[in-house]
């Protein structure tokens, strides 16, 4: 793991995210998308796997912080993107008490299990990702690490408890802040241009599909329109289009049917549209990266949908 620590931490530099409990060094390009402090809270603190049907936790209460992070990069795995801070975290004192990736952790259940900031702040595939917790010998300080990785980005989610420091605690974060994306139908191409180049991500909300169907139907889409002139006038520009599904129907049916529908929308984009095919790639995530609860009829409907996300620029 030497040669995965040694080219990571060459790319990073002196950006701080701190905390009354420990600062950790992030990557240069890593971006907060969002936050929840608590002056006095109490965390359920993973020890140990999901096994039998439970997750082992140990509550630690005191001043609690939240942060999630989007970092731009393409092949970036979770565990690059946590070995250096792992290190980090060694170095100032703290004792692991888990160290896992998604097959030891327990997959879908332990995801599941533990407390994690919503989507599409935060995202997490189920089948690729990695969690550490640990707790300082002296302090009792706790911090915890969730990392994961979609198409072009890594997500990483830091929660902290610093014992004792009730109402004390009011974190600084030198990182840039980018906004969330909002779940919303984009206005003139300026405004989908301005929203997909800001924040990595834009929802099409327009799209029509014929209910049941991997079908696009016909008629223009000022969307469509708006992202292969973007395309056009950026040639250096990689996107990923994912489709997403609700929870009607099996994992399997459901990603099949986001990334037909993903491959409708590229090919639009190409034989409608004009757009490069070399820019697009297509995917989809079935029900694995909900914009809403799935309870509701409003949070399906959400949940439905085609996203483009910025993988890279080619200069």
């Amino acid at each position: 793991m030497d040669w995965v620590r040694n080219s990571l931490a060459a790319a990073l530099c002196c950006v701080a995210v701190q905390t009354q409990a420990l600062q950790l060094t992030l990557p240069t390009t890593a971006r907060q998308t969002a936050s929840r402090d608590s002056a006095l809270d109490q965390v359920a603190v993973p020890v140990a796997p999901f096994y039998n049907g439970a997750l082992k936790t140990e509550r630690s209460e005191g001043a609690v912080t939240r942060r999630a992070y989007r970092i731009p990069a393409s092949g970036m795995t979770p565990l690059q993107l946590v070995a250096p801070m792992r290190a980090q975290i060694a170095a100032a004192g703290y004792d692991i008490l888990l160290d896992c990736d998604d097959d030891i952790c327990g997959g879908f259940d332990f995801r599941f299990a533990i407390e994690v900031l919503p989507a599409p702040n935060m995202y997490v595939n189920i089948r690729d990702y990695q969690f550490i917790s640990a707790r300082h010998p002296e302090t009792k300080a706790i911090i915890t690490l969730l990392a994961s990785a979609a198409a072009g980005a890594g997500y990483l989610q830091i929660t902290q408890v610093a014992k004792g420091l009730a109402g004390a605690v009011q974190p600084t974060a030198v990182v840039p802040t980018a906004s969330a994306p909002e779940v919303r139908a984009p206005g003139p191409a300026g405004d989908l241009e301005t929203q997909l180049l800001n924040t990595g991500s834009i929802v099409l909300r327009t799209l029509d599909f014929a209910v049941g169907t991997t079908t696009l139907s016909e008629g223009s889409s000022a969307e469509l329109s708006a992202l292969a002139t973007l395309l056009q006038a950026r040639p250096g520009l990689q996107v990923a289009v994912v489709g997403h599904t609700d929870t009607v129907g099996g994992l399997e049916t459901n990603i099949s049917v986001s990334r037909a529908r993903a491959r409708a929308v590229r090919s639009a984009l190409i034989n409608t549209y004009g757009a490069d095919g070399d820019q697009i790639e297509a995917e989809g995530m079935g029900y694995l990266s909900p914009l809403a609860s799935n309870l509701t009829a409003e949070g399906r409907e959400a949940n439905r949908r085609v996203e483009v996300i910025v993988v890279r620029e080619d200069k």
